[in-house]
């Protein structure tokens, strides 16, 4: 079954206020993680509250694209699996 942008909206939509984690890619070699909670989802964005402990903003934003082409991967606590996969 192909993902689409819908689809991943829609699997998005049904976790708002669930603790995840983010990794990025921030460069060739270099990635990034953060954690928080998905805030709120966007006809083509959705919205992370970041840990303040760990980070020094307080939210952060990705579109539903990033999700489809692998730039970034997100991780819930509850079921530790790829939304994207």
């Amino acid at each position: 079954m192909p993902i689409t942008l819908a689809s991943i909206k829609e699997n998005l939509d049904s976790k708002v206020g669930q603790k995840m984690m983010v990794v990025a890619q921030a460069g060739r070699k270099k990635i990034t993680k953060r954690k928080g909670i998905l805030h709120e989802t966007y006809p083509a964005v959705f919205v992370v509250d970041l840990d303040q402990e760990e980070n020094s903003f307080e939210r952060v934003s990705y579109s539903y694209a990033d999700l489809l082409t692998k730039s970034i991967e997100i991780k819930f606590d509850d079921d530790k699996q790829n939304v994207a996969s």
